[in-house]
């Protein structure tokens, strides 16, 4: 096993075009590290250059103690499993599985001992006398991760392996990767898009933009304490909340203002907020997960925290409903949320002079759709931006 470290790395393609910027990274012996962004953000570049199958055009990266930019990808000891499972289908799956080891002219007892054992792990052993036309998308890619784990490598390198399986399979293989991985203990960076498979198989996550690394934490610490607009509103299912707001009030008497509305900020919240006494009078950006709201008919009295919304729709999906409603306030479109709203196909001209708010509340006191429904807010879990930089208030 080994770590993997990018340092200050960079990548230019011919002509000027730049994917890769200034990224420092560290990815730790044995750890389970996921690159999450939009589609074209730079993540699956980060990996093919530990891959060795694209160039580094700045900065240092390193497999172990050794720098390898110049070193061809055959002599990195890496595996990759890719998308589409580069599976030849003209050989069975132990040959699929075998066939590296074959190259490298092993022993055939040592190869069939591999083999064997990560058939058995993958709970594939049944197939291996098969082609891969007979084997289901779940099947294939079990046999494209057993000829990563059969060479037995420093590093496995993922290129969103799950993305061709259907939503049920991606659950169960998001689980069986995990422990997999933990099983073995091998270092692995994996990329995806999907913000949910990030958040449920990392140890770490990090969140790239625009070929720049924004973050880099836990899953718990990305949701609760995101740097930026943009981690705040890509990490999270439904994402958060942004409106625009003033603060007002002293000591522990802070209060917010947003859409005509005006709540008391948590002490606990100000206290671990000092900066935000200096945007006193001034617009900030508010951020409200989805889960800080509740009906207030099921929460304890709290005129201070209250809403009132016209509801537009309730969806209710048994454990927990979402509210959808709208207040009269312009919508926040900084540039991070631009792209956001891009990367979900949503045009800001679309939102006009409101702004769209979703609350996920107890599904026994979900309100109807059309009905006017009083809301109160966790002032605790608010988050703060500043509107010019994107960055947090802290």
């Amino acid at each position: 096993m080994s770590s993997i470290t990018f340092g200050h790395v960079g990548k230019v393609y011919p002509g000027g075009t730049r994917a890769i910027e200034d990224v420092s990274l560290s990815v730790e012996d044995g750890e389970f590290l996921v690159l999450v962004g939009p589609s074209g953000c730079g993540k699956s570049t980060l990996l093919r250059m530990v891959a060795g199958l694209e160039e580094i055009t700045e900065g240092e990266l390193r497999i172990g103690e050794r720098m390898v930019n110049d070193v061809s990808p055959k002599d990195r000891d890496i595996a990759m499993v890719f998308q589409n499972y580069a599976l030849y289908p003209h050989m069975t799956v132990f040959d699929n599985m075998a066939f590296g080891l074959k190259l490298r002219k092993m022993p055939k007892e040592e190869i069939r001992r591999r083999v064997d054992e990560a058939a058995r792990v993958l709970e594939i052993t049944e197939y291996l006398a098969r082609k891969p036309k007979a084997l289901s998308g779940g099947q294939r890619q079990r046999v494209a991760m057993g000829r990563a784990i059969v060479r037995e490598p420093s590093a496995f390198l993922m290129d969103e392996p799950l993305s061709n399986l259907d939503a049920k399979l991606r659950v169960q293989m998001r689980s069986e990767i995990g422990l997999l991985q933990e099983r073995l203990g091998t270092t692995t960076l994996y990329v995806t898009h999907d913000q949910v498979e990030a958040m449920t198989m990392g140890d770490r996550v990090a969140v790239i933009r625009k070929g720049r690394l924004q973050q880099c934490n836990t899953p718990r610490a990305l949701y609760d304490r995101p740097d930026n607009l943009f981690v705040a509103g890509f990490i999270g299912s439904p994402s958060m909340n942004f409106v625009y707001g003033r603060i007002d009030g002293d000591g522990d008497q802070v209060r917010v203002g947003f859409a005509a509305n005006v709540l008391t900020v948590d002490p606990s919240l100000v206290k671990a907020r000092p900066a935000l006494a200096s945007f006193k009078g001034k617009e900030l950006v508010v951020g409200i997960r989805p889960e800080a709201f509740e009906v207030a008919s099921a929460a304890p009295s709290a005129a201070d925290r209250t809403i009132d919304a016209k509801v537009d729709l309730v969806e209710q999906l048994g454990s927990e409903a979402f509210v959808h409603f709208v207040l009269p306030e312009r919508p926040v479109v900084t540039p991070d949320i631009k792209e956001l709203l891009d990367d979900q196909g949503t045009d800001p001209l679309s939102l006009g002079n409101t702004t769209k708010f979703t609350a996920r509340v107890n599904p026994d006191h979900a309100p109807k759709t059309g009905e006017n429904a009083k809301l109160v807010i966790d002032t605790s879990k608010l988050h703060f931006f500043d509107p010019g930089t994107g960055g947090v208030i802290r």
